[in-house]
């Protein structure tokens, strides 16, 4: 049902607007809001699941008895399975109401111009779009990045909490990445506007790179946390934006190469979302074998320290790794701000 919503929801930028600048701005504005409401997620799980914790505190071990803690395990159990069902129906409602806003309050411009070409079968539109070289370049790209921000997003509530002992701040942590990134958004819309898209795809993913090493080479450090937080936040942002930013960039591209083809642009939306949900599946599996080997205990109040040096691996040098591997391959990408600027008059022009 996501998936359904989300690709519909995201071809929706090329039909407000033919113009560049326009659909580019709508882009900023609807990654922000995308943002702020990951945000709003958090902070509704956050409070509601947050306060109930299964591991007890320090001051309470001395006198707590076996059967007393048992019952309160039970409890707080039953407890935590309440608020995680009151968190995911408040969530729902608000999934719903924005759906809603969408349907009622967003228009699309009609086709104009030129007749519809004959409808294209999916056999057809695939080889078409997957053998459109600026599309491949850029999905497998950030397909890599992607990789590398949901790995670091994955475990980094799991690393605060074992690898780092923050156990009471991780959600303030994530708090703090998000509402970072949802900040910054502005600026990097400003940024690829004034530098172009390669270079802010290409400066603000790699801001995030001497970060993750440093979160993993200094001493356990609360202040520290949450600078890197803040910093990693303002990566993050660039890695939301330039992806979708881009991704009509190659659509234009895809029109001036290909003029009598009609109604592809949610093919390209599609596949860049199948690759990312394939990204999250291959990111959820490594992690959870790699924890899985290390001998991570599920809901464990402590894990052994071979958890704690998976977590750390797979927050730095892997992201890292892949985050490499993705700029190398957007380099090759080539749609620059000239190929650009040039695709916008040819597109007027056939109008």
């Amino acid at each position: 049902t996501v998936t359904c919503f989300h690709v519909p929801y995201s071809a929706l930028t090329m039909f407000i607007s033919r113009d560049q600048k326009e659909r580019d701005s709508a882009t900023a504005y609807r990654m922000m809001v995308e943002v702020l409401g990951t945000v709003l997620g958090t902070a509704i799980q956050g409070q509601i699941v947050g306060g109930n914790s299964n591991c007890p505190t320090e001051s309470d071990a001395p006198y707590s008895t076996n059967s007393s803690s048992v019952n309160t395990t039970i409890a707080s159990l039953d407890q935590t399975k309440q608020a995680y069902l009151v968190a995911s129906g408040v969530i729902c409602i608000i999934y719903v109401l924005c759906a809603a806003i969408l349907f009622l309050g967003v228009k699309e411009q009609k086709e104009t111009g030129r007749d519809k070409s004959e409808p294209l079968t999916f056999a057809q539109g695939l080889r078409l779009v997957m053998c459109h070289g600026p599309y491949v370049k850029l999905v497998i790209g950030f397909l890599f990045t992607s990789l590398a921000f949901m790995l670091l997003e994955g475990n980094f509530a799991l690393f605060i909490t074992y690898a780092l002992g923050h156990r009471k701040d991780f959600q303030n942590i994530l708090l703090v990445i998000m509402l970072s990134g949802a900040l910054t958004i502005p600026w990097w819309q400003w940024f690829l506007t004034r530098f172009g898209k390669k270079k802010a795809a290409y400066f603000g993913i790699s801001w995030a790179v001497p970060f993750m090493i440093l979160i993993v080479s200094v001493k356990s450090n609360l202040i520290v946390s949450y600078l890197v937080s803040v910093a990693a936040g303002v990566s993050v942002a660039a890695a939301f934006l330039l992806p979708w930013s881009m991704l009509p960039d190659v659509v234009d591209d895809f029109k001036v190469q290909n003029p009598d083809i009609r109604g592809h642009e949610a093919l390209f939306y599609s596949f860049y979302v199948f690759f990312i949900k394939f990204a999250s599946g291959v990111s959820l599996g490594i992690s959870t074998l790699s924890l899985k080997f290390a001998g991570y205990v599920t809901g464990g109040c402590s894990q052994p320290e071979a958890v704690s040096v998976t977590l750390k691996v797979l927050v730095s040098p892997v992201p890292v790794v892949l985050i490499a591997v993705g700029l190398l391959i957007l380099k090759t990408y080539p749609i620059d701000e000239e190929r650009r600027q040039g695709n916008r008059k040819l597109l007027q022009a056939m109008l």
